[in-house]
């Protein structure tokens, strides 16, 4: 009998869709929903972020339909004593913190009720809603009365606002009360910093209000640090709440993704606002922080000057490009003759260092991270300042170059949760693509001739080395081993695809997508372990993508987005698990919508308003596009469009005109925008 070979991909996608069912659902105005429905009890959690707040929400239903919400505020500017990354002042509320709320004289509570009036006022969930804010919509005692509650941080205060609006559905008159609540918390004086600060929980609008059929009414609970450079605010809550949702709407007006794919659509527009709203501002300048109640006020070689800054700089928002420049500045703070390494993270504001897990060839990170933000983001000056970071950082490398010709460090970004060696793939491969941005970004700055050559000559040293010490067949598989003695698939056998390294794609790719390192979470970080970290997932997309293998990543990608978007938490790629809980950190949706202009739609920045474009249409897809992205000095639209006969259209719409550009599908086009 014939044997008939079904790879693994469609074992995987077949079991996968059987298991999986979206629990949230794509609405008309772009938001996703949850209607609730039997699938109970069901819990989650998202954060918010302004300038000067974090909101962390823990939400869900119980089995009756009650909903639950756990609030937690975190002050990255209010900072507490000791100096530590995790000193900012946090506090939680939960429903039974809040004030009491009666209707038509009934007790009502949101989380646990009263034995005693559950059964008269209940309150039933209907529905949730994610979109910038969150929502969640209930119905109370027999239907007559609706509740919308409304939560999200203000734009540019340390204030979280909580939005009550009760509608009168009945056709009865009927009596809301919202109690007063005043309530201030203080650390003690000597764990603040600089001055004494408090947590003041406070009612507004509250009061008793008569609704006739049809009327609402309004109340508001805000949560607010102050001291006395930040008295309490008496909120104006809809302006609060337009500032937030112009906020939100700024970001998704920016690189615009079109696709025939609704969900990846949304998922991009989804990243986009929580890769740009974690920037805080501090003493020490605009700080884009991950989040997660743990990492604010602060900086990371690789979560900002890596993953997230090469992404502002096609995104164009002003105050994330001020961020991602300020993240540089700070970095370059701790240059030093001797050579001795930047610290990880800058902390508190400005005010200390991380430097815990010593090298995880963190200059590598900068200098990758610095020399593409440079290059895309298109303004000389910028790059002026940045060079010498970028030169300091390769120069450190260099001294880092072992007798294999690889680059040492004695940690890397997992920071000891796993092995790395002496010298591990991707401390290289960064340093490999930092050397080829430099060559390029040297020219542009009238850099000597000698120096532009030496980083190309070490460019191309260190990419043999990389095949000579790293190419390795792992398990089975013609791909690398991540250091020496390695002989167990990691997911960072991606690295070399997203710097354009193919030589070995064919087995990477394999192993990337089998049972051994596939999960149906992303990548395992280790074959065999259930540990995950999203931010592996998402540079091997783009990496897949960008070595041309469209139809392979496709599927992959789709899974992984609606996962994410539609599925048990969402709506924003994560950081990791166990280890935290899925937290969604920032700077990892900024990787994701690095799998679009860096993989699908192949962008290399080459030079200030020039940059290489390889597209990978799917097969399935007559067209796609990224509108209004703000990159290379210039604002522009790209457009790629199916010609027939293996043949594509590159468009280009720029300074009112519209240039086509034929290409063989697989083929680069060199794009200036002049």
């Amino acid at each position: 009998m014939k044997r008939i070979f079904i790879p693994f991909f469609l074992f995987f996608f077949i079991a996968a869709a059987a298991q999986q069912q979206d629990r949230w659902q794509i609405q008309p105005d772009g938001s996703i929903q949850w209607n609730i429905d039997r699938r109970l009890p069901h819990y989650d959690h998202i954060e918010m972020s302004g300038e000067k707040v974090s909101l962390w929400v823990q939400y869900g239903v119980d089995t009756s339909g009650r909903p639950m919400i756990n609030r937690t505020m975190v002050f990255p500017t209010f900072r507490l004593l000791p100096v530590k990354t995790t000193a900012s002042m946090m506090y939680n509320v939960t429903d039974n913190d809040l004030p009491r709320v009666l209707i038509n004289d009934k007790l009502m509570r949101s989380g646990t009720y009263n034995a005693a009036v559950a059964a008269d006022m209940q309150e039933k969930t209907a529905a949730v809603n994610h979109k910038g804010v969150m929502r969640i919509y209930s119905v109370l005692g027999n239907g007559e009365i609706k509740l919308c509650r409304t939560l999200f941080p203000s734009a540019d205060k340390p204030m979280a606002i909580e939005k009550w609006v009760f509608t009168n559905t009945g056709k009865q008159s009927a009596k809301v009360e919202m109690e007063y609540l005043l309530r201030e918390t203080k650390p003690s004086e000597s764990r603040t910093t600089p001055v004494q600060h408090s947590f003041i929980v406070s009612t507004v609008g509250e009061g008793m209000k008569t609704l006739a059929p049809g009327d609402s009414a309004v109340f508001a609970l805000t949560y607010q640090a102050v001291n006395s450079n930040n008295p309490l605010v008496k909120a104006d809550v809809n302006a609060e709440l337009s500032g937030r949702t112009q906020r939100v709407q700024q970001f998704l007006s920016l690189l615009r993704l079109e696709t025939p794919d609704t969900v990846l659509n949304t998922t991009f527009a989804f990243a986009k606002i929580r890769a740009a709203e974690s920037i805080f501002k501090t003493k020490g300048g605009y700080m884009h922080g991950p989040g997660g109640l743990r990492y604010y006020a602060a900086l990371w070689a690789n979560d900002q000057a890596e993953y997230v800054n090469p992404f502002f700089a096609f995104l164009g928002d002003e105050i994330a490009n001020r961020s991602a420049m300020n993240t540089y500045r700070w970095f370059s703070h701790y240059m030093n003759p001797e050579y001795k390494p930047i610290p990880s993270s800058i902390i508190a504001e400005g005010d200390g260092i991380w430097h815990g897990a010593k090298d995880r060839g963190d200059m590598a990170m900068i200098a990758y991270g610095a020399g593409r933000y440079a290059l895309a983001y298109g303004n000389t000056d910028s790059a002026k300042v940045l060079w010498p970071l970028i030169e300091w950082c390769l120069e450190y490398l260099k001294r880092q170059i072992n007798s294999n010709g690889v680059v040492a460090s004695n940690s890397d970004e997992l920071e000891g949760r796993f092995p790395a060696g002496k010298a591990n793939l991707n401390t290289s491969i960064l340093y490999y693509d930092g050397l080829r941005s430099a060559a390029m970004l040297g020219k542009l700055l009238n850099v000597s001739k000698q120096q532009v050559a030496a980083y190309e000559k070490a460019a191309v040293a260190i990419r043999q080395n990389i095949e000579h010490f790293f190419g390795a067949t792992v398990e089975g598989f013609a791909t690398y081993r991540y250091y020496e003695g390695n002989d167990t698939l990691r997911a960072w056998i991606c690295s070399p695809l997203i710097v354009d390294i193919f030589d070995r794609k064919e087995g990477t790719i394999a192993a990337l997508f089998s049972p051994r390192l596939w999960t149906e979470d992303g990548l395992a970080s280790l074959a065999g372990d259930k540990t995950f970290w999203d931010r592996s997932t998402l540079y091997a997309l783009r990496g897949v993508f960008a070595a041309g293998e469209t139809e392979k990543a496709l599927p992959y990608l789709q899974y992984y987005s609606r996962r994410r978007l539609l599925g048990e938490h969402v709506p924003y790629a994560v950081e990791a698990y166990p280890e935290g809980n899925q937290r969604h950190l920032s700077a990892e949706s900024g990787l994701y919508c690095r799998i679009y202009t860096e993989g699908m739609f192949g962008m290399r920045p080459t030079g200030f308003d020039n940059f290489d474009c390889t597209p990978h249409l799917p097969a399935g897809w007559n067209n796609m596009a990224l509108r209004n992205i703000h990159a290379f000095g210039k604002v522009f639209d790209l457009i790629v469009e199916r010609a027939g006969n293996g043949k594509i259209d590159i468009i280009v719409v720029y300074n009112g005109q519209t240039n086509k550009y034929p290409v063989k599908e697989g083929a680069t086009l060199k794009i200036k925008l002049s």
